[in-house]
């Protein structure tokens, strides 16, 4: 594929796709380029192939602060140690 440089990118954007990168774990090259593929996916007809995952890293920050909260709560039981177990 062809690169493409794009010039003159507005701050905000910018700010926006180091956010992205970030929150993902990737390289801004990455986060761009997922950006406009679900930019293109949301407006285009064409059906993309169908991903088969062996993780759960696609879900990774897509809950609200208020579902990750909620899960927090009903998995703090999961910390404790029960020392019976462990003898």
């Amino acid at each position: 594929m062809k690169q493409i440089t794009i010039r003159n990118i507005p701050e905000e954007v910018k700010k926006a796709i180091q956010k992205e990168a970030h929150r993902k774990g990737v390289s801004m090259n990455k986060a761009i380029i997922s950006l406009l593929e679900r930019t293109v996916k949301a407006t285009s007809p064409v059906k993309k192939k169908r991903i088969l995952y062996h993780d759960l890293d696609h879900l990774a920050g897509t809950w609200s602060n208020e579902e990750a909260k909620e899960f927090r709560k009903n998995t703090r039981m999961f910390e404790k140690i029960n020392e019976d177990v462990w003898k």
